[in-house]
């Protein structure tokens, strides 16, 4: 594991190195200011909360920086970038949003530059893949907070119980499905394609399918292509139609749900990421985790995930702002809301730190599959209105009297407006 990362850890490095003595303005004195952070839960409800860690973390930074305040308000994901588009729109945003997309604002003028916030040292030691997945045109306006992987999780005991093993082809998962629906399993595949986090899932189907949201040639949507329009048929004929996603309509199913159904032991299988691993194991489920299958044979590509933090600039707050980032993006701070979460850091050092840690043994096969993933089009301004596209229509593509074709098509022309409307008001 040490040795995948050693090219990341020399490039940051030799980075950093270059531009040590180049440091932005984060030091200083504030008076009386108060910043506003806005931030996604990674909870499971009100004992695991993220506010917790927020809280934690800017009453320590208070303690350490007399004349700042920071205030937090955390959401679920299902709201959170609701709440942040809202006061944006209101003319209040918060100083720092911590969501799942910034190319939006920052097409507005309204983020900072990362190379305005953070010192040097903090910049240099993103992962490269994340530095550039933060982009938009030729500057740096997110930077990442959390990263994760998919894998198929399964349910061991009741595979055992179904005498199944873990799937490597559609076909295969298929057939699991059907045992464990014979054995009375609730949701022997559930698949949360409702309005939560119903982009992440159809990214992941999109991919083992030979798919995906972008051609990864020429970089244009291609969200209705054949591939695409064939894995949503097979999802409706083979899965959804039989009964074997369980009792929810996709497309009511949120992810959440299927999490704590998994928890509760009622899930054969699904898509999930570091954390469901960890709630999963406290609850006392046996987790059996394998790279997602494709249609005959292992997925070419898989699914990673950032999200974003983002600094707005209407309140002024540059370097306390600042001073605040570079706090939470210190190794003991990262590691710790990683450690929580089970989520993968964002940083070299950390990452380094990871995979050189046994603690951490669960995670390193997320961990070596996050250089190579194929993540969603963050810096592309239009993909917040196709994430939007997406948890809005997808889950009619596998309803009764949905047809894969006509959303997928209707979500690409949703995706080519958002396009038009990106490049127009460049």
């Amino acid at each position: 594991m040490q040795r995948r990362f050693m090219g990341l850890v020399a490039a940051g490095a030799a980075f950093g190195m270059t531009v040590m003595l180049a440091g932005c303005g984060t030091t200083g004195g504030s008076d009386g200011v108060t910043l506003r952070l806005v931030a996604a839960d990674y909870g499971n409800g009100a004992a695991d909360s993220s506010r917790t860690y927020w809280d934690d973390l800017a009453r320590d930074f208070e303690s350490r920086n007399p004349g700042i305040k920071v205030d937090v308000d955390v959401y679920s994901w299902k709201d959170v970038d609701r709440k942040v588009a809202e006061m944006v729109d209101a003319g209040n945003a918060p100083d720092i949003a911590q969501i799942g997309a910034y190319a939006d604002y920052a097409n507005q003028d309204k983020l900072y530059r990362v190379e305005e916030l953070v010192t040097i040292p903090t910049q240099a030691n993103f992962l490269p893949m994340l530095i550039e997945a933060g982009q938009t045109g030729s500057a740096q306006y997110g930077l990442p907070f959390a990263a994760s992987t998919r894998l198929l999780f399964f349910n061991e005991e009741l595979f055992d119980d179904a005498g199944v093993e873990a799937p490597k082809t559609w076909q295969e998962l298929r057939v699991a499905a059907q045992k464990l629906k014979a054995r009375g399993v609730t949701y022997p595949f559930a698949l949360p394609l409702g309005s939560e986090e119903s982009q992440a899932e159809t990214m992941i189907w999109l991919l083992s399918g030979g798919g995906g949201y972008r051609d990864r040639n020429g970089g244009e949507y291609q969200i209705d292509s054949e591939q695409n329009i064939r894995t949503f048929s097979w999802l409706k004929e083979k899965l959804v139609t039989p009964g074997l996603t369980g009792p929810v309509p996709p497309g009511k199913l949120d992810r959440a749900q299927a999490f704590e159904a998994f928890t509760r032991g009622e899930v054969g299988m699904l898509n999930g990421h570091p954390t469901l691993m960890q709630q999963a194991e406290k609850k006392g489920v046996k987790v059996g985790m394998v790279p997602m299958p494709g249609a005959e044979g292992q997925a070419e590509a898989s699914m990673g995930v950032a999200d974003w933090m983002m600094a707005f600039k209407q309140h002024g707050h540059r370097k306390e702002i600042g001073r605040f980032l570079d706090f939470a993006y210190s190794d003991k701070n990262v590691l710790e809301f990683s450690d929580r979460y089970d989520i993968l850091p964002v940083t070299v050092s950390a990452s380094e730190t990871m995979a050189a840690d046994t603690k951490h043994k669960d995670l390193w096969e997320f961990l070596a599959a996050l250089p190579t993933s194929e993540l969603y089009p963050s810096g592309e301004m239009s993909w917040a209105k196709v994430s939007a596209s997406v948890k809005q229509n997808i889950g009619q593509a596998v309803a009764p009297d949905g047809s894969p074709a006509v959303v997928l098509n209707r979500i690409a022309n949703d995706a080519a407006k958002a396009e038009i409307e990106a490049d127009a008001s460049k």
